[in-house]
């Protein structure tokens, strides 16, 4: 199947919130209670049981407020953090580029949470799995767009072959740059690209998300340099004692204790 891509027109949406109850129906995902976080924003971020929300940002500008809403859910990206962090195989892309995990295989480790750029892979407690958008995998492989955009009623949402989409998506931000100067299209720089493509308003960070997102470093070093080395030169439990000390090197977990206090404290224990 050839690689698909969403796009998701900011100038469109209207928060009327249908993607998510679209989600929720076709993924047969329990209800949960919500309350309001700001603005009309009822979901502070992805639960096991909520695979996409939509955020609300308000900016004053000019003596205007400005809406800047967002469906939010798993980027599917083309190089995924989660994929490389999970230390059972369980997570994989298909060839439409959608990443998914396999309940089977998932262990619950939580890598995949931890090391995502965008925070959306979560794991339930009472299941031990990790949960996310699927981008309804099982739709496009019947030729179905996924439920989220079949329901879109304002058409903030498309959905096609990669090429169509792209075209369609560089004319569109070229008519809402001419009402909103600084709209841009989110999704074409780091993790090698994203299924889900974003016309967003303004800059990236008016909406909380990263402008250049990124696989932790300590992550490369432990997949693609420790673990292959340590395997074969110490064996699989002495490399991840190693890298384990590398990855929190890495992350400036470790305390240094100075000398001259180690030095002092010494003097004073021989006292």
């Amino acid at each position: 199947m050839a690689k698909k891509m969403i796009l998701v027109d900011g100038s469109k949406c209207t928060g009327c919130k249908a993607c998510s109850a679209a989600c929720k129906e076709w993924n047969d995902l329990p209800t949960e209670k919500t309350s309001l976080v700001k603005s009309y924003q009822s979901m502070a971020g992805f639960t096991p049981n909520t695979y996409t929300y939509v955020t609300f940002e308000e900016k004053y500008e000019n003596n205007n407020m400005h809406w800047l809403m967002r469906k939010a859910q798993c980027f599917h990206c083309e190089d995924p953090s989660c994929l490389k962090a999970c230390s059972s195989s369980a997570i994989s892309k298909t060839d439409s580029g959608f990443v998914v995990i396999d309940q089977d295989k998932c262990i619950g480790c939580g890598y995949c949470a931890q090391y995502c750029p965008f925070h959306v892979p979560k794991v339930d407690e009472s299941t031990k799995k990790a949960n996310k958008c699927t981008g309804c995998v099982a739709r496009v492989e019947n030729n179905l767009s996924p439920s989220c955009v079949a329901i879109c009623q304002p058409g903030a949402l498309s959905y096609g072959d990669y090429d169509a989409m792209m075209a369609t998506a560089q004319a569109r931000l070229a008519e809402v740059k001419k009402k909103f100067p600084n709209a841009n299209l989110y999704g074409q720089n780091g993790q090698a690209g994203t299924t889900y493509r974003y016309i967003l308003l303004d800059a990236p960070a008016a909406y909380g998300l990263p402008e250049n997102p990124s696989t932790d470093l300590s992550l490369y070093l432990w997949k693609d340099i420790i673990r292959p080395i340590g395997k074969i030169v110490m064996g699989g439990a002495a490399a991840a004692v190693v890298a384990g000390v590398v990855i929190n090197a890495v992350k400036g977990n470790y305390q240094k204790e100075p000398f001259e206090d180690h030095h002092q404290m010494k003097k004073e224990e021989k006292m």
